[in-house]
């Protein structure tokens, strides 16, 4: 971690204020602490992007931020979404979190994303061709891509490379045959665009600011601090989270979920049962 501080130090000492900063690497490896001092000291707002920590009432399992640590720094994206919704995709995540970093800019703020997730991170330093129109009305709804993918990846791995051989053989020749959730998202994108994926992810890589690693990058010279620590040091660490978890009432929170989880399926069971017994 010792480079970053050195970066971050020679960075507010020449009072160069980036258009974003994310900060991202393994648990325990302190992002969220880093994140509050930089936040304090470039008044900067902190957004979350864990794709745990959005789901409210988890907050002793998914490590959240403490009452006091947000109260030195705002944070955003923290417990928003029920965690019975099953629906919730990184696509809504980026339309909401693209919001809130506008809305900072606006407020003359500094964005500060910190994960956790790196698809998530991803989904906001690039901009993708894919999403900007049909997945986006059909993402997280019945009958939407959701399901297409959900029905598809239930064929099996050797299934769904057959089939993604015969309509994209240059992405299926890249993808092994037992990653099902690629394939079926190739499978998925070509059933929607009429496009073969790979066709769409070469357009990507030559727009303007494109490469190898994808499309042009959403914000110019973004500040990224990637942490990291020796293991040693991070096993020490998680040791004592866990402690504390249990301390601070993990069993409980678990507990409590369990039940709500436990109730919604007798509901929903209850609910196929009624529109089975109405449709005879």
């Amino acid at each position: 971690m010792a480079a970053p501080v050195r970066g971050l130090q020679c960075a507010l000492k020449k009072s160069i204020v980036p258009p974003l900063v994310v900060i991202l690497g393994a648990t325990g490896t302190g992002k969220s602490k880093l994140a509050i001092e930089i936040g304090k000291r470039r008044q900067g707002e902190i957004i979350s992007a864990d794709s745990m920590q959005v789901y409210r009432g988890l907050d002793i399992i998914t490590n959240k931020v403490t009452a006091e640590e947000r109260a030195q720094c705002s944070h955003h994206m923290i417990g928003f979404v029920d965690p019975l919704v099953s629906s919730y995709t990184v696509v809504d995540f980026r339309n909401k979190a693209l919001a809130l970093i506008e809305d900072v800019y606006s407020r003359e703020k500094l964005p500060i994303i910190v994960g956790g997730t790196n698809y998530y991170i991803e989904s906001l330093l690039w901009r993708v061709l894919l999403d900007e129109g049909q997945e986006n009305e059909g993402e997280g709804k019945k009958g939407g891509s959701i399901d297409r993918k959900a029905e598809l990846e239930k064929l099996g791995g050797a299934e769904l490379h057959r089939r993604l051989t015969e309509v994209d053989p240059e992405m299926a020749s890249v993808l092994h045959p037992h990653d099902t959730r690629k394939i079926a998202r190739s499978l998925q994108v070509h059933a929607e665009t009429g496009v073969p994926h790979s066709h769409w992810l070469e357009e990507q890589r030559g727009q303007e600011g494109g490469d190898v690693l994808g499309g042009p990058l959403r914000y110019p010279d973004p500040c990224i601090f990637w942490l990291h620590a020796d293991m040693e040091s991070i096993d020490e660490r998680l040791d004592r989270r866990v402690d504390e978890m249990l301390l601070t009432g993990l069993i409980d929170e678990l507990r409590d979920f369990h039940l709500r989880f436990n109730q919604q399926k007798i509901q929903d069971q209850r609910w196929v049962w009624l529109c089975l017994f109405k449709a005879t």
